[in-house]
């Protein structure tokens, strides 16, 4: 029987995150499709291996919402990377086991299309539903696991909203 690593053995996935935001300073979520609650994030996801970190976010973004490079304008990446641990339960679930939580950079971006270019019934979807809200409100949507990591980009990015 294999042993499951202790999670302070395990490493962080490298990820992405985009803090996609509108012309009236809302910002998008989605309502994620797998989970059994209510479960509501900004678009984020894995790193492909040597990919540039500014082209997995355009990726990710693509591949959760539709929204294409036409359609965006990146304003700032956060200062530093972010990081989440799993709660206990998750560890050994998620990603093949392989990882304790994730390392993000994150991204604001300013959504220069319409609604109607957000297409969240992509080749793999992830979200179920997606809205604008106000970026003051995000924390509380989230789960509580990514909470503090949400406040932190919130406040960085506030200003630039």
């Amino acid at each position: 029987m294999a042993s499951i690593p202790n999670d302070s053995e395990l490493s962080y996935r490298p990820c992405v995150g985009v803090m996609l935001v509108n012309m009236d300073g809302k910002v998008f979520v989605g309502q994620r499709i797998d989970s059994q609650v209510e479960a509501w994030q900004m678009p984020q996801g894995g790193i492909d291996d040597g990919e540039d970190v500014r082209a997995a976010a355009l990726r990710e973004l693509g591949e959760e919402t539709g929204v294409g490079e036409a359609h965006v304008e990146f304003i700032a990446k956060a200062r530093e990377e972010h990081f989440y641990d799993l709660p206990t339960e998750l560890i050994g679930k998620l990603w093949g086991g392989k990882y304790r939580g994730q390392r993000q950079y994150w991204f604001l971006a300013r959504f220069l299309g319409s609604d109607e270019d957000i297409n969240i019934q992509t080749s793999h979807p992830e979200f179920k539903e997606w809205k604008w809200i106000d970026p003051e409100t995000l924390p509380d949507l989230i789960v509580p696991f990514k909470r503090k990591l949400y406040r932190d980009i919130l406040q960085e990015f506030r200003a630039l909203i």
